[in-house]
Formats: structure tokens, C-alpha cells, sequence
């Protein structure tokens, strides 16, 4: 039976390879980091460190949270009065601030470096100058068309074309008693 779905082997992205290994790599020199600074300046020093970096974490979530729900209502306010909000320029929001704060809440050294860096604004201005381009030239190599096209995409098709719609109805159940699913069911489309 024909279902439409190729049976030829995907090529694994390199992301889908060499990310897993790149976490790993990541994991072990944050532990081989903190051990280190242990034997350099304790174990007090360290839990220290940890413990300030989740409250500074905190505080710059909290602090982008604030500032995102204060720029959310000023631009239903803009919108009520009949003004078009201005557009942010990449780099200027909230979401490069809270990663920030996510990666100085989450355990070891370089995370609290990185985000450390990520809070400085020509860091994240870079940033988002960069992630904005990325995104800019993936929408524009990207095939036209809807999420309804994708949706009609996604049902078998035959190889000429044709698109399958039904619905499955199976006549082999076992005799047992009678519940509320066992009756006549009218089809879903007229």
C-alpha cells in the first residue's frame, strides 16, 4: 500500500550532530570550572558564586519582565488613542535580557560569563543585529505560502496527486458490552 511517505534515509543536520556533543563539552568544563575554583578558594567561595548568580538572575528576569509588561500596555495604549507604536530596532527588547538572567540562574561559571556579557548593551544589540538577519534570510529563502498550506501539506498524498481525505472505521472489534463509544457515529464531513 502506497502512503506517501519516503522510505530513503534523511541526512542528519550537523546542528542535530554536533549540538548534543557541544552540551556535553559545555557540562563538563562548567563542573572541571567549578572544581578548580573549589580548590582554589573553597567550597564556601563557590556555593557563594552559585548563590549570587541565581539572585542576579532573578533580579534581571524580574527586571525584563517589569519592562516587557510596561512596554506591552503602552502599546495597547498607543493603539487605543489611534497611534501606530514605533518598531523596535533588533537588540532593544526583553527576550536577549531574560536569556541573560536565565543563563546567570543556571548553575557554573561560564553561564554566568556569557550572561554577563549578554547584558551589555552592545553585546546584545550585536546579537539581535545578527539574529534578525539570520531570521530575515530564512523567511526569505523559505518556499510562499500559509500555515493552512502546511497543514494541507502534511495529508497523504497519492503519486498522481490526488489527496486522500476518510476517515478509518474498523469493523473487526471484539464483541464486549456496549459502551459510549460503541454506537453508530455519523461521518465528520457531509
Amino acid at each position: 500500500m502506497m502512503t506517501g511517505i519516503s522510505t530513503a534515509p534523511r541526512r542528519r543536520s550537523p546542528a542535530r550532530t554536533f549540538l548534543p556533543l557541544a552540551i556535553a563539552a559545555w557540562l563538563i568544563l562548567e563542573i572541571w570550572l567549578l572544581t578548580v575554583v573549589a580548590d582554589v578558594a573553597g567550597g564556601l567561595a563557590v556555593a557563594a558564586l552559585l548563590a549570587g548568580g541565581i539572585v542576579l538572575g532573578a533580579v534581571v528576569i524580574k527586571r525584563a519582565g517589569r519592562r516587557a509588561f510596561k512596554n506591552l500596555s503602552d502599546t495597547f495604549q498607543q493603539a487605543q488613542q489611534g497611534r501606530q507604536p514605533a518598531p523596535q530596532e533588533p537588540g532593544r527588547g526583553n527576550g536577549l535580557t531574560m536569556l541573560a538572567g536565565l543563563l546567570l540562574m543556571m548553575p557554573g561559571l561560564l553561564s554566568d560569563l556569557a550572561g554577563l556579557f549578554l547584558l551589555l548593551p552592545p553585546v546584545r544589540a550585536w546579537i539581535g543585529r545578527r539574529a534578525a538577519r539570520s531570521l530575515e534570510r530564512k523567511m526569505a529563502s523559505a518556499p510562499a505560502g500559509s500555515f493552512g498550506d502546511a497543514f494541507q501539506q502534511a495529508r497523504i498524498h497519492y503519486p498522481d496527486g490526488k489527496v486522500v481525505q476518510g476517515e478509518v472505521i474498523r469493523e473487526d472489534r471484539p464483541e464486549g458490552p456496549a459502551g459510549p463509544d460503541t454506537g453508530y457515529r455519523p461521518p465528520l464531513a457531509p
